[in-house]
């Protein structure tokens, strides 16, 4: 067993508003992140730390920051290898004076997911194997214990959830073998952010197409005749034959997303992400029915929780499902989404914009592949070519698909350098 014995909390930002990075129909901030650092002083081993973090857009940060201090003392005092299992993590989730902040979901999940991923980077870094490996080779009874059931039995049962795991083992080194060949798809977003200029979205969609991208996605939720003015743009630069993705960051009604999308349709897009209100799961269904065959509907960058993944997979509400690393409270929930999608036949394509999410999310897609979805049709991890430079253990991205990470970890381990630079308010980058 390996005692936590401390956790410290950082509160980082990167100024990304004032180039336009990231920024899209309701967003332009600064890219930032809850990064917490917990300490082990076990007598098995060498002194280890584990890492996690939670993605924020800048003002606000200090919040999720407070609220993983308030959720610490569930933490330090309790080993590792207890707070990896469901009862464990429901310490954090259903701490009953925190949770009433928010009962599984916005900033105390947001916090919670940064301490427990930072408890499995740890453990991942124990057992000197990456985190997608440290998954993908656990036995099905450890991964089942993994998983917390509450609200979602009518959808997933422990039993469904171990035949899926099981049958991943079918095959298993087949996929493995494949993937450490050629990777796992990606596609890129750096093309088209909102706040880009016609000129710059033309260049970069051109340079991204010259470095092998075949699948890339806009942002739309500005003037319709300006999303399709920029559809156009991109169509004709990538060709017929690429994925053309469209993200409407939940900036439109219900009635207006349908109309919207009668006309962007005309694009070909393979998906349209967040076309209205995140927790609007009857609205995403709706707009699933409108454009039918035409267009899938995706969506899950801000779902708060795995209750809210099982009424859009129950509501047909989407057809593609975007887990996020950080959204909700860390790996044994994203678990569940994982399980609920294979239960569904629904294709996971993960989100992954915002510091740190893809060198996050690589390792939840390659044991997906490996484990529990088992197929790359229609499947793709969002790659976002920013920041990372600031990270020990950054992505490999080559030819538009990502390669296995082999350090032990979850790859979200920060240079202590950016840490100091970047930290707020008192960081040179800011104080300045």
């Amino acid at each position: 067993m390996t005692e936590i014995t401390g956790l410290t909390v950082h509160d980082v930002r990167f100024p990304t508003a004032a180039a336009g990075d990231g920024s899209d129909a309701i967003n332009r901030g600064d890219y930032s992140a809850t990064y917490v650092v917990l300490e082990t002083a076990s007598p098995q081993t060498a002194t280890e730390r584990g890492f996690g973090l939670t993605f924020t857009n800048g003002r606000g940060n200090e919040i999720t920051c407070a609220a993983v201090e308030a959720l610490g003392h569930h933490v330090v005092g309790h080993t590792v290898e207890e707070l990896c299992t469901a009862e464990g993590a429901r310490t954090l989730t259903a701490d009953v004076q925190v949770r009433w902040l928010g009962p599984e979901k916005g900033v105390v999940a947001m916090a919670a997911g940064a301490i427990l991923n930072a408890v499995w980077d740890l453990r991942a870094r124990l057992e000197r194997k990456p985190l997608w490996r440290l998954l993908a080779e656990m036995p099905t009874a450890d991964l089942v214990a993994a998983v917390d059931f509450h609200h979602i039995t009518d959808a997933l049962t422990p039993a469904e959830a171990a035949a899926i795991l099981d049958a991943g083992l079918d095959g298993y080194d087949d996929r493995l073998a494949h993937v450490t060949e050629h990777g796992f798809p990606a596609y890129t977003t750096s093309v088209g952010w909102l706040g880009y200029d016609d000129e710059k979205v033309r260049a970069l969609t051109r340079a991204a197409v010259k470095d092998g991208w075949n699948a890339v996605k806009m942002k739309v939720g500005g003037p319709i005749d300006d999303d399709v003015r920029r559809a156009g743009i991109i169509r004709a630069e990538i060709g017929p034959g690429a994925l053309l993705m469209m993200d409407a960051n939940q900036v439109w009604d219900v009635d207006e997303a349908i109309a919207n999308m009668e006309r962007l349709v005309a694009f070909d897009p393979y998906w349209i992400e967040e076309p209205t209100h995140a927790d609007d799961v009857l609205g995403h269904a709706a707009v699933q029915r409108a454009l039918g065959a035409r267009c899938k509907v995706a969506t899950g960058e801000v779902a708060a929780n795995r209750v809210i993944f099982k009424q859009l997979l129950q509501a047909g509400a989407i057809g593609i499902m975007q887990v996020d690393a950080c959204r909700v409270a860390g790996v044994g929930e994203v678990l569940a989404e994982l399980l609920m999608a294979a239960k569904f036949g629904v294709t996971v394509c993960p989100h992954a914009g915002g510091v740190g999410l893809c060198e996050y999310v690589q390792h939840l897609s390659f044991f997906d592949y490996l484990r529990v979805g088992r197929s790359l049709e229609g499947r793709m991890v969002e790659y976002v070519d920013h920041l990372h430079e600031h990270f020990t253990d950054p992505v490999r991205v080559v030819g538009g698909r990502y390669r296995l990470p082999e350090r032990p970890g979850y790859s979200v381990e920060m240079r202590p350098e950016s840490v100091a630079e970047f930290a707020f308010p008192e960081g040179p980058v800011w104080s300045a």
